[in-house]
């Protein structure tokens, strides 16, 4: 799976990254993929409820080296 947009939002606390991933999903068709990449470790709670509020689907979570990565799934419009 290669995503459409890939964003990297490390360094940047909540509420941002969110607000920031909405921004580009906003320009993503629905069934496209973006990837993000966060250092905040409240995105994984963040991102999880944001998809699940929205009706995106949060197709992989995972964390390496402090950074947390996420694919995200639009929904379709």
């Amino acid at each position: 799976m290669t995503p459409q947009l890939t964003i990297d939002l490390s360094g940047l606390n909540c509420p941002l990254p969110i607000l920031r991933a909405k921004k580009a999903l906003a320009n993503l068709q629905g069934g496209d993929l973006l990837a993000v990449t966060c250092t905040d470790p409240a995105t994984p709670t963040d991102f999880a409820a944001f998809c699940r509020q929205t009706g995106h689907q949060l197709v992989d979570s995972s964390a390496q080296d402090a950074k947390f990565h996420f694919l995200i799934r639009k929904r379709a419009d």
